[in-house]
C-alpha cells in the first residue's frame, strides 16, 4: 500500500488517540464506549504510524502533499 496519510493528518489521528486515551484514564469512558473508542484508538494510532489508510485507498482519497 502506498502512503496516502499526510502529515497534518497523522498528527490530527495521534491527537484523536491521546485525547482517548486521557479521558479512559481519567475514567470518563467505560464499558461498551470505552471498547468502541479503543479501537477507534488503536485503528488511528495504526493508521499514523504506517501512514497508510485503507478506507483512503477505496476512496482514492491521499492527504500526502504533492511533490
Amino acid at each position: 500500500m502506498s502512503k496516502n496519510v499526510g502529515m497534518i493528518d497523522r498528527l490530527l489521528r495521534l491527537l484523536v488517540v491521546v485525547a482517548i486515551a486521557i479521558a479512559y484514564a481519567l475514567g470518563h469512558l467505560s464499558g461498551t464506549l470505552a471498547i468502541v473508542l479503543g479501537i477507534v484508538a488503536l485503528i488511528a494510532l495504526l493508521t499514523s504510524l504506517f501512514s497508510t489508510c485503507p478506507a483512503y485507498s477505496l476512496l482514492g482519497v491521499s492527504t500526502c502533499a504533492r511533490r
